[in-house]
């Protein structure tokens, strides 16, 4: 997997946080392109993750489809 040792789930959650500050009370023009350059980034390690999982379940299914 990415760089990141959490889960998918772990950082898909963090990347919801991460969404979510844009609608909270907190949100400033100030840390918004620093709160979306992390989001970004959190985005591209998740679709990392998920391709290399992808491709893992393909390579267990033709190892099935062998047999």
């Amino acid at each position: 997997m990415a760089k990141n040792n959490a889960t998918i789930q772990e950082k898909i959650a963090q990347l919801d946080e991460l969404v979510a500050w844009f609608d909270g009370d907190e949100f400033s023009l100030e840390a918004a392109t620093e709160v979306f350059k992390k989001a970004e980034a959190l985005a591209r390690e998740i679709e990392a993750d998920l391709t290399e999982l992808k491709n893992e379940v393909q390579i267990v299914k033709a190892s099935f489809d062998k047999e």
